[in-house]
């Protein structure tokens, strides 16, 4: 350890080790970690405040093992190629062409393809019939309700007693909806959500505000939801196995302890305003905290608008966090797992499996404007999403490096429209006329026996 007078100093017997996966790589006291069985493990130091990390990969010794002959279809085969071949991993051969069609339409549209397109695509000869098929889905209405309904359940629409009333509600789906079908560029939705002033009416993104009214709360959703850090620990303690201090934690709060709300005209409306008043203090000494963003600068105290400016730092091409987590949640909708997971759990303690991966997914969407649809393009185009889900001796065990398709549960809302579509058979939903889809419920307090049984999120 080296400390701000000049000394250095052995803190060997103080530090904490720790593996994520002692059945691969178990750690003593000492820091020795010892070889277990084929796989891999994340060997953590802890000591005061700082955690460091190290990935260890354990490979029997007289493995035998012959490269997969498969040319990659872009970068993200590249990335996770390299993986497997580090590992001695064999991927799984690529779906057929029933397969993928099934796989690519649920994940993309949330329905099935009809025995008039099966028949249709099964019969195209061309080798670019997938590439074809996968930009025909992106430009159906129903890619920007599944992943309207899926920032929703980020951004917590739905009614709250006492705080949101049905009708700010509905306008605030409204205006996700309209956001993502028109192809905004998420960092542009996020920086007019954490910005917006207004009444809930006139400018329904300001229910974000009003789920969570304390600005501890409101901090830590803001964290979880776009950078994928759970800030929560460094509330009463330093984050044990992360880097956040409760400094960053009250720091970071005060971005926004001057929200103001009041009522409207129309008891159901609330208006939120900045008051150019209200600070944060640290629970411990009482201290009053400059706003500051996480792992980065203080606020400059020149500068009144704190939600602009913490919006801003979120979105920007060269904050290590936003672009990253959001690709990662991307991904893990077509995958079923996070290659950091789960997705909202971003930590030192917690690293990507395929560290290169992350990275890359995070950079393409900063190139790509922050387009979601050309990542998609790129995800469902490679082979790694196109592999089979037959399971080979090598992969028979491979969670985490994508080297075959899990088998993975449909959402509760793809999962009912999906089987409304095959039987015929319209489903009646709260708030909607019959005939519409799971996917377009507004409400995420909504009461729906089917929904709540297969696992709808709460929002």
């Amino acid at each position: 350890a080296s400390y701000s007078d000049g000394r250095t100093r052995d803190v060997t017997d103080l530090v904490l080790f720790q593996s994520n996966n002692d059945a691969a790589a178990a750690v003593d006291a000492s820091g020795l970690a010892a070889a277990a069985q084929r796989g891999e493990a994340f060997v953590m130091a802890r000591f005061d405040t700082h955690t460091v990390g190290s990935q260890v990969l354990t490979l029997p010794a007289e493995l035998e093992y012959e490269p997969a002959d498969e040319a990659p279809a872009n970068y993200i085969d590249e990335f996770v190629g390299k993986k497997l071949q580090t590992l001695r991993i064999t991927p799984s051969p690529i779906c057929t062409d029933e397969e993928f069609l099934r796989r690519v339409t649920i994940d993309i549209a949330g329905s099935m393809p009809t025995p008039d397109e099966q028949a249709t695509f099964l019969a195209d000869p061309s080798p670019a019939k997938r590439a074809a098929k996968i930009d025909e889905l992106l430009e159906r209405k129903e890619f920007a309700e599944i992943w309207a309904m899926k920032w929703s359940e980020l951004l917590m629409v739905r009614t709250e007693p006492n705080r949101v009333d049905y009708k700010p509600m509905f306008l605030y789906s409204q205006w996700v909806t309209r956001k993502i079908a028109d192809n905004v560029p998420l960092d542009e939705i996020f920086t007019e959500l954490l910005s917006a002033s207004g009444g809930s009416f006139t400018n329904p993104a300001v229910n974000f505000f009003q789920i969570e009214p304390e600005p501890q709360k409101t901090a830590e959703n803001v964290a979880q939801i776009f950078l994928g850090i759970r800030v929560q620990c460094a509330q009463c303690h330093n984050h044990p196995f992360d880097r956040w201090t409760m400094d960053d934690y009250y720091g970071f709060t005060a971005f926004f302890a001057q929200i103001g709300r009041k009522q409207g005209e129309d008891y159901r409306e609330t208006i939120v305003f900045d008051r150019g008043a209200g600070e944060t203090r640290h629970l411990i000494d009482n201290r009053v905290m400059a706003p500051k963003f996480l792992g980065g600068e203080v606020l400059d105290p020149k500068r009144k608008d704190r939600r602009r400016a913490v919006a801003e730092w979120i979105v920007a091409p060269e904050n290590p966090y936003f672009s990253v987590s959001v690709a990662n949640r991307v991904w893990a909708h077509f995958f079923g797992l996070g290659i950091v997971e789960p997705v909202d759990d971003v930590r030192v303690s917690n690293p990507p499996t395929n560290p290169e991966l992350y990275d890359a997914l995070g950079k393409k969407l900063v190139e790509y404007r922050y387009d979601l649809k050309q990542l998609v393009r790129d995800i469902c185009n490679s082979n790694a999403y196109q592999r089979s889900s037959q399971i080979n001796p090598s992969n028979e065990h491979d969670l985490q490096n994508f080297s075959r398709a899990q088998i993975r549960r449909i959402p509760a809302e793809m999962l009912i429209d999906c089987i409304v579509q095959v039987t015929e058979s319209p489903e009646k939903f709260p708030g909607l006329p019959l005939g519409a889809r799971a996917a377009q419920i507004a409400d995420g307090r909504a009461n729906h026996y089917f929904l709540k049984t297969f696992g709808r999120a709460q929002r």
